[in-house]
């Protein structure tokens, strides 16, 4: 099973995620490794012009409708 930490302060309890600290992180993750089984979304991943956990969600839903399934 496959756990993705999304967060740019914090670290996960559960030792089994793999964490990401930024939006370039998480799809990174995701293009080599594919969509975790779970995933936990911060908002706010460094300053407020970055990308935040909320635009990783929206890439990963754009990319499922662009890819026809």
């Amino acid at each position: 099973m496959i756990k993705l930490f999304i967060d740019d302060i914090r670290d996960p309890v559960d030792i089994a995620y793999i964490v990401a600290r930024s939006y370039e992180d998480a799809i990174s993750f995701m293009e080599a490794r594919g969509c975790p089984n779970d995933i936990s979304f911060d908002h706010d991943l460094g300053e407020a012009d970055e990308r935040t956990g909320y635009d990783v969600a929206k890439w990963m839903v754009d990319r499922d409708l662009d890819s026809g399934g």
